[in-house]
Parts: C-alpha cells; sequence; structure tokens
C-alpha cells in the first residue's frame, strides 16, 4: 500500500457531481482542483450500509475542508451509472457537494494498494493528499467499520500548520516548541 510520502497516483475517471441525468457526469483527473489539498477517500460498495453514513458526514464538512483549501473526492470501484442511481435512490447523498468517483477498471484502487483481494472492491481507505502529490496521511479500516471524517478534518489542521502537534491537538491550540 502506498503510504506517506508517496507520490498519489495519476488517474483518469468519470465522476458523478449532480443527481440530473444531464449534468451529472464529468471527467477527472489527477490534475484537477491542482494546487489543492485533496481528501481523497473509498468506500467498498454503493447501495451498502456503512457506506453512506461516511458519504454523508464528509459532504456535510465539504465547506470546512474548502475552507482550508482542500477538496474532497469519494471513490469506490462502483460505474458512474451505479453513482448515480445510489445518489437518486438515497435520500442522505442526493444532495452531497463532492464528486463520486467511479474506480470501474480498478486501476486507482489497484495503484494505491488498497484493492481488497477478497471481495474485488476498494478497501475502506483515506488518503490526505498535499498541493504537491504527495501523500501526508493514510489510514484504512476494515470493511465493516467506518471513519471519523471530522479526525480527518483535524488532521488536515496539523498537517496545515507545518509544526509539531502533539496528541489531540486541536486548530487553535498551541504547538510543540523543540528546545533550543
Amino acid at each position: 500500500m502506498l503510504s506517506v510520502g508517496d507520490r498519489f497516483p495519476d488517474f483518469a475517471v468519470k465522476a458523478v457531481v449532480s443527481t440530473d441525468p444531464k449534468t451529472a457526469f464529468a471527467d477527472l483527473t489527477g490534475r484537477s482542483d491542482a494546487g489543492k489539498w485533496k481528501i481523497v477517500f473509498f468506500w467498498p460498495k454503493d447501495f451498502t450500509f456503512v457506506c453512506p453514513t461516511e458519504i454523508a458526514s464528509f459532504a456535510k464538512l465539504a465547506p470546512e475542508f474548502a475552507d482550508r483549501d482542500a477538496v474532497v473526492y469519494g471513490v469506490s470501484t462502483d460505474s458512474e451509472f451505479v453513482h448515480l442511481a445510489w445518489r437518486q435512490s438515497h435520500a442522505d447523498l442526493r444532495d452531497i457537494a463532492i464528486p463520486m468517483l467511479a474506480d470501474v477498471k480498478r486501476e486507482l484502487s489497484a495503484a494505491l494498494g488498497i484493492l481488497d483481494a477478497d471481495e474485488g472492491v476498494a478497501k475502506r481507505a483515506t488518503f490526505i493528499v498535499d498541493p504537491q502529490g504527495i501523500i501526508r496521511f493514510a489510514y484504512v479500516t476494515d470493511l465493516s467499520v467506518g471513519r471519523n471524517p471530522q479526525e480527518v478534518l483535524r488532521v488536515l489542521d496539523a498537517l496545515q500548520t507545518d509544526e509539531l502537534c502533539p496528541c489531540n491537538w486541536q486548530k487553535g491550540d498551541e504547538v510543540l516548541k523543540p528546545a533550543a
């Protein structure tokens, strides 16, 4: 699995950006949103139970990520058509303001090393990628365990200080200063 310090792989995928079939689809690449921090989180399958809770939680925080010059991308190995159908049919996903990327060829999941060999789907993984395309945070949980998007926001805040941040540090808290 790629981890902290590795370059995030380049990609080119279809994404769902709305529920209107006329404007629902967009092409996104690793060069989209150049110069911004990227929060890229993966879920195993659409039309499941844990995944929409996470997607909705990341979407609720999207304005806070945007305030930090970061974009949020959600990704699974399902197609853009499955993403669209899920958004149209699930009340919590209908109005989200984050793109849902379709890694149908599984190239991005495989390049990151997060493709589950048994299930053939992406593992429940989260990456924070800096504006230079370097992974600064990588987190993977079991397929059955949801993650905490608020913690991802806290880690982004800490990374953006470019300082030493102690355990449980929150934006606005003091950072650590090494002894001279």
